[in-house]
């Protein structure tokens, strides 16, 4: 695959705030995969010289939640996007970033209804009302739109273990202070998922990495094969150590955890994850921080 075209940054995002804390799992698709007329318009968004940040559209959402009353869910669906372009085809990810809005408040609630999120903190940053009216919409929403799917897929102080099965260390592209991704084809991504699932449902033990696999799998399969996937360490590259972004091997010690399962070394598996999920219950605890 050939280099893809990096979006430009608006102005006013230079001398802006960093929100450190999400990372992202997103789907390129290609632009034959758009039905008109949001193929054309996908078309005309990537010529423009300036197109948005991941970290404008978080900071959007989050002016929105401090506003009074708060806006838990965009009143209107968002009509930006990456793009990217390998080989010569045009990809786009759109950002969706209503319909993520919904998927996302639906999942806050679900958690402050099992007990991991304090509902007094829950119903102050969005109060009932506020989450009613946007489950309503949504229903309306959804009876006219049953297929619908996010590209893009968002983590809080972490990556999710699952997410670098997807990825292999060669295709890791970090640029300190910048970025750290891996970006591969949709076919490529589809095939380690596949054997990883295989291989965890032989083993003891790992019952919930595979069914977090099998739900990656079933969002995986909603796309075009000739898509491209990117993990994408998002803020985090602004809110942990240089020297231990440097040192991250997530995508090399899940592979390795897998091959030594293949070969029936579940010592060797089990000390290689409990090294990963160390690696990330330190990030995580970063929520919890002053």
């Amino acid at each position: 695959m050939s280099e893809s075209s990096e979006p430009h940054r608006l102005p006013s995002a230079r001398s802006a705030p960093t929100v450190p804390y999400a990372s992202y799992l997103r789907v390129y698709e290609p632009l034959a995969a758009f039905r008109e007329p949001e193929r054309t318009h996908w078309a005309d968004y990537a010529r423009r010289e300036a197109r948005p940040t991941a970290q404008d559209e978080l900071r959007r959402c989050l002016a929105d939640l401090v506003g009074v009353p708060p806006v838990g869910v965009p009143a209107q669906e968002s009509a930006d996007a990456f793009t990217a372009e390998l080989d010569g085809v045009l990809l786009v990810c759109p950002w969706r970033t209503r319909l993520r809005g919904w998927l996302a408040l639906q999942e806050l609630v679900a958690e402050g209804t099992g007990g991991g999120f304090p509902a007094p903190v829950l119903d102050a940053a969005l109060p009932p009302a506020v989450r009613r009216r946007a489950a309503e919409d949504y229903a309306r929403w959804r009876e006219r739109h049953p297929d619908a799917r996010p590209w893009i897929r968002t983590a809080v102080w972490q990556v999710p273990v699952r997410w670098f099965v997807l990825v292999d260390d060669e295709e890791r592209d970090h640029v300190p202070g910048e970025r750290l991704r891996y970006r591969t084809p949709m076919v490529q991504a589809r095939r380690r998922l596949a054997r990883g699932l295989r291989t965890l449902r032989r083993a003891e033990g790992h019952g919930a990495l595979a069914e977090g696999l099998v739900e990656v799998g079933s969002w995986l399969e909603e796309f075009h094969p000739r898509s491209m996937v990117e993990l994408d360490y998002g803020g985090l590259v602004h809110a942990l150590p240089a020297e231990r972004l440097a040192a991250d091997r997530s995508a090399k010690d899940v592979a390795l955890g897998l091959a030594a399962l293949r070969e029936g070394d579940a010592e060797a598996a089990s000390e290689t994850y409990g090294r990963l999920s160390e690696r990330w219950r330190a990030v995580r605890e970063r929520l919890f921080a002053n």
